[in-house]
């Protein structure tokens, strides 16, 4: 359970260095903290909580969901239409064109 609260709390903060950044951008200050900064915490933090969730799931302390069987949903399809006779009235003209 504390890894979940771990992973919540890095998304959260992915979220709010995204935020940082943008205002950033929008205010384009001269001095201070650069934007890449705040964009490069939330790629650093998103591989990490990539590498959280892939050693707690190889040590099992969280469980993923497993991948749905292939067996499990059969969807059968009816074809319900109505096969209509055409003849030379019902069939469509092919549109002719003038070339000038």
């Amino acid at each position: 359970m504390l890894i979940k609260f771990i992973i919540i709390f890095l998304l959260l903060f992915i979220i709010f260095n995204l935020f940082r950044a943008l205002f950033l951008m929008l205010q384009n200050p001269t001095e201070g903290k650069p934007m890449s900064l705040y964009l490069g915490r939330r790629v650093i933090f998103s591989a990490v909580v990539l590498i959280i969730i892939i050693i707690a799931a190889k040590l099992g302390a969280i469980q993923l969901n497993r991948t749905p069987s292939l067996t499990a949903h059969i969807q059968i399809q009816i074809n319900i239409t109505k096969q209509r006779p055409q003849n030379a009235n019902t069939k469509q003209l092919l549109e002719r064109q003038n070339v000038v």
